[in-house]
């Protein structure tokens, strides 16, 4: 199992032929002060199963921040279909909205992902605290 895409955006969608419409990623944040609430953001992850895997996984997402301090989690499970040898491996792709966020200080927060046992790496937000958001 390995991620293919990941990326925190204002907006995504599943298109009708399996595509993913994503709409304005981001990797920073700026806010005035702390702790920082940001109203909305969508995560987007785009996860390949191994081609033996088959049935319903369970996954975790977690973000942590400075010191690796808890700030979400969100759990979900994924049907996971074989793929004969001529196609790609199974795929899930995932829209998660994230609505009133807090983060308490100003860093790096990380995203991690965890199914089957495994701990993967999600994308990478940094909290900036600034008077005003440079051009």
């Amino acid at each position: 199992m390995r991620i293919l895409a990941s990326s925190l955006c204002d907006h995504a969608a599943a298109t009708p032929d399996g595509k993913l419409d994503v709409h304005g990623i981001f990797h920073d944040l700026y806010a005035p002060g702390f702790p920082a609430r940001q109203e909305r953001m969508t995560l987007v992850l785009s996860l390949e199963w191994d081609r033996s895997d088959n049935g319903r996984y369970t996954f975790r997402v977690d973000l942590t921040g400075p010191g690796r301090q808890p700030v979400l989690t969100v759990e979900g499970q994924s049907e996971v279909s074989p793929r004969p040898a001529d196609r790609p491996p199974p795929r899930t792709r995932l829209i998660l909205p994230l609505e009133d966020v807090v983060f308490p200080v100003p860093g790096r927060y990380e995203f991690g992902i965890t199914a089957k046992g495994r701990a993967l790496r999600g994308p990478v937000l940094y909290l900036i605290e600034a008077a005003s958001q440079p051009t």
